[in-house]
């Protein structure tokens, strides 16, 4: 069978500003298939930033069999419209939706579409396959694990999928990728990588899709199996950036430390992004030069809130301090540093958040970013939060636009604050790199502050202001045309 994979043409201007990222889950479920013998293809909607009528036109052009696509709650809208969209084109086209909302709405989704045959609950590699396969073969597929379909007006759900319980050596489908499409903004010229080193997180905020999604379980990738991947990626495809997609890649103290010994031997011309916890910083806090020295250039780390009880409401599991010292550990290191600050709990008031602004100054990131919390509908805080919940579209379940009206503020007052916090955070910023001596945060932190205050969100959102601040329009003036 001909199975074309298409990403949801969603964008909200987050993580897109720094780049164009590889939607790696398709890429191994591609993989699955064509290791079974079916041919699949891969076209990138988000990606390639373009409209219906050219994901139309790929539809008619590639004339496949089925049509799969994939949801995180913001993107469920237009998964749903790519596939209704495909039912349009040839309503004898079988359709199929995977990812973290689809496996837990799924119920919902039959609701609001007749244009979804199946959902790919969990992970979908042995199960997409199956489906396949019993699909050409016109078998009933009611004994493969891990789908959900809708039979005589009702919804089957089918036994749980066990985890792969191997990760190493799984079949992907890297070529199948317009890999022209793939680049790190920060890194002019860069063609941007994606490795998974692991699968899941053991941990329970109560936010997260993840530990949901995974079941509060981990497994993780040899070390050797890595940086055969990291080896080819670079070789066969020219990357020299890599992204660390899993949110957790170094629980397993000895195997990430192997697997930053290995990076070192190689040598390999890459640089690497990634994201892990707080307290993974501090434990390995004798070895950063290691993550350094292996080509790890900018890390991320949740920290969510500047005040211990909210981070308790979250079940973060770390303090405030912790949370200061893994930020300055990462700065000494000579690794750039993220974090984020969740806004609009229903107890934060404008006094609150401007607080939160001013402590995270002074935890001194090199990026911070100023969100609002999006209680996913399948999350632990869904219940806690549903009373102040006012926005139900999904699309705006994004991070950026406020859905949760806290008990004294509005909407617009958020909005107004998550303003605030960018405006001064960068600002002061800006001052602070103007009279930097290290050229390579200096260079890297300027190009990234000019994308983020015009070409993202955030110039959006600064439209609300009568008059742009002088310093943000000197922001965004900085440096070349070519930055």
């Amino acid at each position: 069978m001909k199975v074309l994979f298409i990403s949801p043409p969603y964008h909200a201007g987050v993580v897109e500003v720094a780049g164009r990222w590889v939607p790696l889950y398709f890429v191994y479920l591609a993989g699955a298939l064509r290791a079974a013998g079916h041919e699949p293809v891969i076209y990138d909607a988000m990606t390639k930033f373009v409209e219906y009528d050219e994901i139309e036109a790929s539809i008619r052009k590639q004339k496949p069999d089925m049509v799969c696509t994939t949801a995180i709650t913001c993107t469920s809208p237009d998964a749903i419209k790519v596939m209704e969209l495909a039912k349009q084109i040839d309503p004898g086209i079988i359709t199929a939706c995977g990812g973290v909302h689809a496996s837990f709405m799924y119920e919902e989704m039959f609701s609001l579409t007749r244009a979804m045959d199946y959902v790919v609950i969990g992970e979908g590699e042995e199960t997409l396959a199956e489906l396949v396969a019993s699909l050409e073969a016109g078998d009933e597929p009611e004994n493969i694990a891990g789908l959900a379909y809708r039979k005589d007006g009702k919804t089957v759900v089918t036994e749980k999928r066990p985890f792969c319980e191997n990760l190493n050596n799984m079949p992907t489908a890297f070529d199948l990728l317009d890999w022209e499409d793939y680049t790190y903004f920060i890194v002019p010229g860069s063609r941007l990588g994606a490795i998974a080193t692991s699968r899941g997180c053991d941990k329970d905020c109560t936010f997260c899709s993840q530990q949901k999604f995974w079941e509060q379980t981990w497994r993780a990738r040899s070390p050797e199996d890595l940086v055969r991947e990291v080896e080819e990626q670079h070789t066969r495809y020219g990357v020299d950036i890599i992204l660390f997609t899993d949110e957790y890649p170094t629980p397993d103290a000895k195997r990430w430390e192997a697997f930053l010994d290995l990076l070192i031997e190689k040598a390999l011309p890459v640089q690497f992004l990634m994201e892990t916890r707080v307290e993974d910083i501090i434990r390995d806090k004798e070895i950063l030069w290691k993550y350094r020295k292996a080509g790890i250039i900018h890390i991320y780390v949740g920290i969510e809130s500047t005040e211990d009880s909210d981070l308790e409401t979250l079940k973060k599991g770390i303090s405030s301090e912790q949370a200061k010292l893994a930020l300055t550990l990462m700065k000494e290191a000579g690794i750039i540093t993220e974090t984020s600050m969740i806004l609009g709990f229903p107890d934060d008031t404008k006094e609150s958040i401007e607080q939160t602004i001013k402590l995270i100054k002074e935890y001194d990131p090199d990026f911070a970013h100023f969100l609002a919390i999006a209680p996913w509908p399948y999350s632990d805080l869904y219940k806690e939060l549903e009373p102040y919940i006012v926005e139900r579209d999904y699309k705006k379940y994004n991070l950026i636009d406020p859905i949760v009206k806290p008990r004294n503020m509005t909407l617009e007052d958020i909005d107004i604050q998550i303003i605030n916090g960018y405006r001064d955070f960068y600002m002061n910023k800006f001052m602070q790199m103007e009279e930097s001596d290290d050229e390579f945060r200096k260079e890297y932190l300027m190009r990234a502050m000019k994308r983020m205050m015009s070409d993202s969100f955030i110039k959006k959102k600064l439209g609300m202001l009568k008059e742009m601040p002088e310093e943000m329009k000197k922001i965004i003036n900085s440096g070349s045309d070519s930055d």
